[in-house]
């Protein structure tokens, strides 16, 4: 079983006469085939706990493990390389290249990641549920903000990364896109048994949750469904 676990996780920002405790003794798990929300609301911490459990930064203290590989120890290339092998990531940014088509945004993974990407056909049919497959000539700008959140989620799903990481991936989102993405989102976990965890603070996606944590002023708590 695939597993993502955060021990004792402290993040603070600033120096001693301006000092921002940003987590506080964070404990946290997720497992493959579940989908594990995080809620909470803005400035609550959410953002900088998702980047601290995909390696993007890492913590003041504590232990972040991934299969009980504490990421934390590897260095700068190894946790690159881990990343782009193990994780998909859905930031708020989103990160598109702006003189790329949707269609050459995917071309451009497979040339950093050469092999292990989604068959084509199962990556066809995200796509249409997504929503986006008329979508695949036109360039960023092109697209609206609710259409760039849904490519951004390809992307993330394209690499076929055991562990997926969303960042308020349904906020320019419908109500109607918000079932099609947390459906999706819940199908990936439980059929092809991948972790995937979604920081929010949109309640809609409650509904497609196996765990619920609360995360309020960088505190964090099991919550129930």
């Amino acid at each position: 079983m695939e597993s993502l676990e955060l021990k004792e996780i402290n993040k603070t920002f600033g120096s001693q006469t301006n000092l921002v405790h940003a987590l506080k003794d964070v404990n946290f798990s997720a497992q493959s085939g579940q989908l594990t929300l995080i809620l909470g609301p803005s400035g609550s911490g959410k953002s900088t706990l998702l980047t601290i459990l995909g390696g993007l930064q890492r913590p003041t203290s504590g232990d972040v493990s991934i299969n009980g590989k504490n990421i934390n120890r590897l260095t700068s290339k190894e946790a690159d390389n881990f990343r782009l092998n193990h994780i998909g990531f859905v930031l708020q940014s989103y990160n598109l290249v702006p003189y790329l088509t949707v269609a050459e945004q995917f071309a451009l993974v497979n040339k950093v990641k050469r092999s292990g990407n989604l068959d084509q056909t199962v990556f066809d049919s995200y796509l249409d549920r997504l929503g986006i497959t008329q979508l695949l000539a036109k360039y960023p700008g092109e697209l609206s903000g609710g259409q760039t959140q849904r490519v951004a989620i390809a992307r993330a799903l394209y690499t076929n990364p055991d562990f997926i990481l969303a960042d308020e991936p349904t906020a320019a989102l419908d109500s109607h896109r918000v079932d099609e993405v947390g459906q999706l989102f819940k199908d990936i976990a439980v059929q092809e048994d991948k972790a995937v965890v979604v920081v929010t603070h949109d309640l809609r996606l409650k509904n497609y949750a196996d765990k619920i944590y609360q995360l309020v002023d960088g505190q964090i708590n099991i919550s129930e469904l």
